[in-house]
């Protein structure tokens, strides 16, 4: 039986639903037993609708400020984690191997920096304080009684720099001006040098020349030449060098080739034998020495080979790093000059780069080299008869190293201590600047800081050992006033320290103590002209003139450290570090000198090939060794992290002060010390 409708219930559920819904229920039925339910809508007011729709944004708003409020608190919990990250492997890095900045003097400095940067962190804490409180505008003065102690203690620091500070600093301001002026000074002599030299078409003249013309060759107006080559675990480079070497346009029976391994590298040693005896293999005088005793360095290693018995028979010696591929023609084209000339010791022939476009790092080391053996190698050759041996791609008059001494272990610049004691004991150069030997410049930053460590710090070791026999020699006093005032400490000495002191020290101070004054023509003016003649050699490199500037600011700091550990023996000053080569032209140049082979007399007609493929080989087997490598991560370079700190805070004082120029020379360099810093010039080579 079906239970009876509840009718009461019915009711009570419609008006419930009228409340809700808005609506009204009316039994139009008149029948009791059959229930007609009609449904009238009723449309909701204005009032009410906006109500709802004020109900609802609110509602939403709330949400959307919640969501809001916690993807920022996300935000700003995952920047702080990132910047503790940041901070806490920048710790790692700066405390492990891999920071670019080794050895006690190298500390010591970094220490030093540390201490300059928390001075002016205090400084322009100092500034700030006084920028917003308005003293910049009105300074406060000090007064007996303490009313506002920052206020007294911002006058006291200003009566202090004013009055103490600011004079010394100033007196040091004119004496670096001074240093720079004269740097500067020398300069431009030795580029109007250059120009006359240009302008009147001076070069050596040589009494005799080789021709070409294989039918009237007489053996005996070839001079006996001992070649050598020095290396040390030149894995990529070695092939290259000894090539070049032993397809030199020259009688075989007039020439012997030294291949003087220094490497450890069981590897490299046996590559470099294999090397050897296949040129062995097709008529080259051609031997490999191995020292047991591997000390001094390449010193130590030239040393050694010119101790060899059969050295009696030979007249002249050339030398060429692993580096370096002199054209098949070099010796008949550096040779003839010595006939005729029996004080002549020493002809040394231009570097010419294969990589000088890879990298922004390559470009600005070109300027640099261009200028030096267009201009300082040039003009003291014509002039002085003197200059420093560049260690490579030059030929000695094997008496003359036996009249100075020979080879010393004594400094890092083997070169230059033997060209300084062959000057002293009355030899003469001779510089070629048209005959060019094809080398390969460093790709990494840090390969290039280590050259240039060694090539600054070495200098102060010699300057320091011969300043005695350069007083008691018998040369006359001009040359011993260019030895001593222009090539040691003019261009060795004082050309590093104004450099690192005024623009790295000097100018951040002058920001917060600007009662000393280092003028603007300083900061910009005279180094832009400077840069300007620097890039004259090579002036395709003129778009780089602003990074060339800057970039040889950051390098201050890099040979002002190395010729301070030099001059007072510290820490690393006697570590010799191979510079670390890449091999980037070791496919092209290799055919090429087959080529050159080929139409050489008595050379193999499938020299071409064999030399083709065995560089072709060996290319492929480097670049799969490179393909397999892991990329190393950049180095930290501390000092100039730091550096780049302290110039950008004073950038900011600078900008504080309304002060232009400073603060834009500023600000680009702590930029340029910044980059170089983390790393990011040049290629990160393993």
């Amino acid at each position: 039986m079906s239970r009876a409708p509840n009718y009461e219930f019915q009711e009570w559920w419609n008006k419930q639903r009228d409340s809700h819904l808005g609506t009204s229920y009316e039994n139009k039925s008149q029948n009791p037993n059959h229930t007609h339910l009609t449904l009238e809508i009723s449309n909701p007011t204005h009032d009410q609708i906006l109500e709802k729709e004020r109900t609802r944004s609110a509602r939403q708003l709330s949400w959307l400020y919640i969501l809001k409020f916690q993807q920022i608190a996300h935000s700003f919990a995952y920047l702080t984690s990132g910047f503790i990250s940041i901070l806490a492997t920048a710790k790692r890095r700066l405390s492990s191997k891999q920071s670019g900045d080794v050895g006690p003097e190298s500390k010591r400095l970094y220490r030093v920096i540390k201490f300059f940067l928390l001075i002016v962190v205090v400084l322009l804490g100092f500034e700030l304080v006084a920028y917003f409180k308005g003293w910049h505008f009105s300074p406060p003065l000090v007064k007996s009684e303490v009313e506002d102690l920052v206020e007294h203690v911002y006058a006291k620091w200003l009566e202090i720099r004013a009055v103490y500070l600011a004079p010394m600093l100033q007196s040091l301001i004119n004496v670096c001006i001074v240093l720079f002026l004269v740097q500067s000074v020398d300069r431009m002599v030795m580029v109007l040098g250059c120009f006359w030299i240009k302008f009147r078409g001076i070069k050596p003249v040589s009494e005799i020349e080789y021709l070409d013309d294989g039918e009237n060759l007489n053996v005996e107006d070839y001079p006996m030449v001992l070649v050598q080559i020095p290396m040390c675990n030149e894995r990529e480079v070695y092939h290259q060098s000894i090539g070049a070497v032993c397809v030199q346009d020259w009688p075989r029976e007039r020439m012997l080739v030294q291949v003087l391994d220094d490497s450890d590298d069981l590897d490299v040693q046996g590559l470099i034998k294999a090397e050897v005896h296949k040129w062995q293999q097709r008529g080259v005088r051609i031997l490999y020495r191995h020292r047991l005793i591997r000390t001094g360095y390449k010193a130590g290693n030239l040393k050694s080979a010119m101790s060899c018995d059969y050295v009696k028979d030979y007249e002249f010696v050339a030398i060429f790093d692993a580096d370096f591929q002199p054209a098949p023609d070099f010796l008949k084209k550096t040779i003839p000059y010595f006939k005729g000339k029996e004080d002549l010791g020493l002809v040394q022939t231009r570097w010419s780069f294969v990589n000088k476009d890879e990298n922004l790092l390559t470009r600005l080391q070109y300027i640099n080299l261009a200028f030096h053996f267009e201009v300082e190698q040039q003009v003291n050759g014509v002039f002085i008869n003197f200059f420093g041996f560049n260690g490579t791609a030059g030929v000695w008059r094997i008496k003359a190293l036996e009249d100075c001494g020979g080879w010393l272990e004594r400094t890092t610049v083997e070169d230059m201590d033997i060209a300084v004691r062959a000057h002293l004991c009355g030899w003469k150069f001779i510089y070629l600047n048209d005959v060019k030997c094809l080398c390969e410049l460093p790709e990494s930053y840090e390969a290039y800081k280590k050259q240039q460590h060694r090539w600054h710090s070495g200098p102060m070791q010699l300057f320091r050992l011969c300043f005695l026999d350069i007083i008691r020699s018998k040369i006359s006093l001009a040359k011993k006033t260019n030895l001593i005032f222009l090539f040691f400490l003019l261009r060795k000495l004082i050309l590093p320290f104004y450099s690192f002191t005024l623009f790295c020290i000097i100018l951040p101070l002058t920001m917060f103590l600007p009662e000393a004054e280092l003028p603007a023509w300083v900061v910009c003016y005279v180094p832009g002209v400077m840069s300007l003649l620097n890039i004259l050699p090579a002036p395709r490199s003129f778009p780089f003139i602003v990074p060339y500037l800057l970039f040889e600011n950051t390098m201050s700091v890099t040979k002002f450290n190395a010729m301070i550990s030099g001059l007072f023996q510290l820490g690393s000053s006697y570590e010799w570090i191979v510079t670390k080569k890449l091999g980037r032209s070791s496919e092209a140049d290799l055919v090429a000198f087959a080529e050159k082979e080929a139409e050489i007399p008595g050379g193999s007609p499938n020299m071409h090939k064999s030399s083709s493929e065995s560089g072709l080989a060996e290319l492929t087997r480097l670049e799969m060794t490179k393909n397999t490598k892991k990329k190393r991560r950049n180095r930290l370079y501390r000092k100039e992290l730091a550096l780049a700190i302290i110039l950008l805070l004073a950038a900011v004082r600078s900008l504080l002060s309304a002060q232009g120029i400073h603060f834009y020379f500023l600000l680009f360099q702590g930029v340029t010390f910044l980059v170089v810093g983390l790393d990011l010039i040049g290629e990160q080579v393993s």
